[in-house]
């Protein structure tokens, strides 16, 4: 299994960073929005929407609220998009803790779920075009935000085999241990600090990018687990079977749909 991870990780890993480095944002936003609408397809699936014409209706809207946004997102304060998107994380902490709710597949959770999906995936669409075109260096930005998450997955992988006892979220995502969240923190922490100094970065906005490297790590930790609730809530080991041994893209994004709002919106606030 670790080997088929590797191997798929190899080839997704360098496509990505070459449509980060080489296409113009306006490509970067189209491509994302289909990735996104094929995670949104999955997340319909997690929320019980079962009827293929409920489930096209949904993308169909997603998708016409992804143009709507780009049209409207020079006059739309970025800022406020992005901390309406890091404050439902944070709403969803408590979903967490109260794990149960939502779980009977009934129409209002279904509704429930849906709403949700939505605060997951365009709040991280703005992110992704919010870093992509800032300046200068907007797609060094962009790849730096998605290494950080990547960094910490590694990080939490080794860390949790290695040293992992106590349970992060037994009743949610039994794998996972507070070891392995701490090994994404640091390695997280490393990747954040060591771009920034590429990127020019020094002094206080350095430490600064520090600080919102463990937000940001920490938020994806809470991506992954609302994921693995989800799925949990539907009986499903993985949300899709398009990756090889990575599973859907929703198993692959949820940590970055989490990590993104909170990156863009502490870079814009630091402004190194």
């Amino acid at each position: 299994m670790l080997q088929q991870r590797v191997l798929t990780a190899l080839l997704l890993a360098p496509l990505a960073i070459a449509i980060i480095l080489l296409l113009p944002t306006p490509w970067i936003a189209l491509v994302a929005a289909a990735v996104f609408l094929g995670a949104m397809e999955e997340w319909t699936r997690l929320a019980n929407v079962q009827q293929p014409a409920l489930r096209t209706a949904v993308l169909v809207a997603a998708a016409l609220l992804f143009a709507l946004l780009w049209t409207a997102h020079p006059g739309v304060s970025t800022s406020l998009l992005l901390a309406l998107g890091v404050a439902w994380w944070l709403v969803a902490c408590l979903w967490l803790r109260h794990f149960a709710f939502g779980a009977a597949p009934t129409p209002e959770n279904r509704t429930l779920k849906l709403v949700a999906g939505a605060f997951v995936m365009f709040p991280a669409w703005i992110a992704l075009i919010a870093l992509h075109g800032r300046e200068p260096h907007g797609h060094w930005w962009l790849l730096l935000a998605l290494v950080i998450v990547w960094a910490a997955d590694i990080g939490a992988y080794f860390s949790g085999r290695t040293f992992g006892r106590r349970k992060l979220a037994p009743q949610i995502s039994p794998g996972k241990t507070w070891a392995g969240a701490y090994g994404a923190l640091v390695a997280g922490v490393l990747v954040a600090l060591a771009g920034g100094w590429l990127l020019g970065v020094r002094g206080a906005a350095l430490l600064g990018l520090g600080v919102l490297a463990v937000l940001t790590v920490a938020l994806s930790i809470v991506g992954d687990l609302l994921e693995s609730l989800m799925k949990r809530h539907a009986g499903i080991k993985d949300s899709g079977t398009i990756f090889p041994g990575h599973g859907g893209l929703l198993d692959r994004l949820d940590s970055v749909f989490a990590a993104l709002p909170v990156f863009a919106l502490g870079l814009q606030l630091l402004g190194p």
